[in-house]
């Protein structure tokens, strides 16, 4: 009687492997292939895992493993198809997400999972793979390749992970969770302070103020600055402040502006029971009185701060309308200063954080009336130089600095709305409107001590209607060569004191005859930061105002 044969021992199957496959499949099996084919099979395997992960599993290992990554794998890839049409329909959505405190705890999650997941996928390639099979020289190149792709793939999503959480937590220390408030009138109004505590100061003085109004579907943006000794704010019915101060901010000199602040944190905190910053809130009332609209929202920015915010962003760029001064400290027991440290010159000027701080923050020789309008330029110039290209690679500096700089009351749910209004403006000009000189007054009058309201509240809405008329045709009618807002950079006893320049220009020859031919000694001097320094050090500051009047008159390029 014939023996029966085993099935494991049938000839058919024995030149096979346990799969099915031949054992000189050099897939499953490289050690039956010559040394070129390992080689080839390694790189093939590593870049299968790189652009399908799971796939150098099913076909030359785990299947199981296999299958399940290759279900991860699609799924991403399905998840990462519906965000991108997501982005091409509202893209704001995918914001909202990102900065909800729970859909980016969710994100972080998952990036981190994706990157170990990936890592895993990589090394156990390199299993696959049998170094040990490789050419001696062929070992340490895919070693290093190996290494290079985990840094490209699992790397990158492990980072990813790491700014997503320094993001979730820069935006729950900066932003409130209170509820999303609507547009007013079509539009959201906010007040921006640049804020100093420094040294010898009583409290914050938010010396900077501006409001940015931006319409709520097109983005178009007007900036209004308010000087910071601007007196008799009044505050509307529904204020707090109103019964406290019925005819206004105006218990005289110490009632400016810049004054509301501390005054209220340190005497009538208790009429905003409810708010985290009792000084912002007033501010807020004061500024919708003057302007005769609702401010919605604050942000306040830390002087100092500010610079830490500009060096973050790489530097700013701006057009200098003339030369400021970057003040040196006081002379004891006066108010004058030493002479400037050094001088930021007219023209085209890259700003670092410190120099973008003190053409910000500087008015000696000038006016408080030039800083305002130098404080919106430094503004349009970040609004329109930090780009998503600039946020991607500087995301972690700016993320830092933002968290010690910034306080602001905007609810985190509206970040995805208003990230794609910022988005909107960047492309526009932004118009802007000072209330005080050189749009109400001479720096010699005195309006925004006596500030008239009968005039400010028209001038306001036609700014806004003025916008309307111009949007569709891409004009700026009515308004200034595009600058910016605050800057948050505030102001302290460096700054110097405001001095509105007294020297007259020389008038011109109006006869028929010649004007004389000048003698050298006649001649203006080239002005140049040494001629300028050596007036400093004389004290010639009526030649120094002279030239320096006017440094308000920037733009952005």
């Amino acid at each position: 009687m014939t023996p029966r044969i085993a099935p494991q021992d049938s000839p058919r199957r024995g030149n096979r492997g346990d799969d099915g496959y031949g054992v000189t499949d050099p897939v499953r099996y490289p050690q039956s292939a010559a040394a070129p084919v390992r080689t080839k099979r390694a790189f093939i395997l590593l870049l299968l895992t790189l652009f399908i992960p799971g796939s150098a599993q099913l076909v030359a290992g785990n299947r199981s493993l296999g299958r399940k990554a290759l279900r991860v794998t699609f799924t991403v890839w399905a998840l990462l198809i519906a965000a991108g049409i997501v982005a091409l329909v509202n893209w704001p959505t995918l914001v909202n997400i990102a900065t909800h405190r729970w859909g980016s705890l969710v994100l972080v999650i998952v990036l981190a999972a994706l990157a170990l997941f990936w890592a895993f996928l990589f090394l156990d390639t390199l299993r696959i793979i049998r170094p040990g099979l490789l050419a001696p020289g062929m070992r340490p190149i895919v070693a290093v390749c190996l290494v290079a792709l985990m840094a490209l793939t699992a790397g990158s999503l492990g980072y990813g992970a790491y700014l997503m959480n320094v993001g979730r937590s820069t935006l729950g220390t900066i932003f409130e969770t209170r509820p999303a408030f609507d547009p007013v009138d079509g539009r959201y109004n906010f007040l921006l302070m640049g804020g100093d505590a420094g040294a010898g100061r009583v409290g914050l003085r938010p010396d900077s103020i501006q409001v940015v109004s931006v319409d709520a579907k097109t983005g178009q943006t007007v900036m209004f600055g308010i000087p910071r000794n601007f007196q008799n704010a009044p505050f509307p019915e529904d204020s707090p402040m109103h019964a406290v101060y019925p005819e206004g901010f105006n218990c005289g000199d110490e009632c400016i502006i810049n004054a509301l602040y501390v005054d209220v944190e340190q005497n009538y905190a208790h009429l905003y029971p409810d708010a985290k910053n009792p000084g912002a809130e007033a501010m807020k009332d004061a500024v919708s009185g003057i302007l005769g609209i609702e401010i919605q929202a604050y942000a306040l920015v830390d002087m100092g701060g500010f610079e830490a915010l500009v060096d973050a962003m790489g530097g700013i760029t701006v057009d200098a309308g003339g030369w400021v001064p970057i003040s040196n400290r006081t002379i004891p027991g006066t108010n004058q200063h030493y002479p400037p440290k050094g001088w930021i010159a007219p023209g085209v000027q890259e700003l670092d954080g410190y120099h973008a701080l003190w053409y910000a923050r500087s008015r000696e020789f000038a006016t408080d009336y030039d800083r305002v309008q130098r404080q919106q330029c430094v503004m349009s110039a970040m609004v329109k130089q930090l780009d998503p290209a600039t946020v991607l690679t500087r995301f972690q500096q700016l993320a830092s600095a933002g968290e010690e700089v910034v306080e602001t009351d905007i609810p985190s749910e509206q970040l995805g709305s208003f990230v794609s209004l910022a988005a909107d403006a960047k492309g526009q000009k932004i118009k802007r409107l000072t209330i005080g000189p050189p749009d109400f007054g001479t720096p010699s009058d005195n309006f925004v001590t006596f500030p008239d309201f009968s005039q400010i509240h028209p001038r306001v809405q036609e700014m806004f209607i003025q916008e309307e008329e111009t949007k569709d045709a891409g004009g700026d009618a009515g308004s200034k060569p595009d600058s910016g807002a605050d800057s948050g950079a505030g102001d302290n006893n460096d700054g110097g004191a405001d001095s509105g320049g007294t020297a007259e220009d020389t008038p011109a020859n109006d006869g028929g005859e010649a004007a004389p031919a000048e003698t050298p000694a006649e001649q203006t001097p080239e002005i140049t930061e040494e001629y300028l320094q050596q007036l400093a050090v004389i004290g010639d500051t009526a030649t120094l105002s002279s030239i320096v009047r006017g440094n308000g008159e920037c733009s952005v390029p």
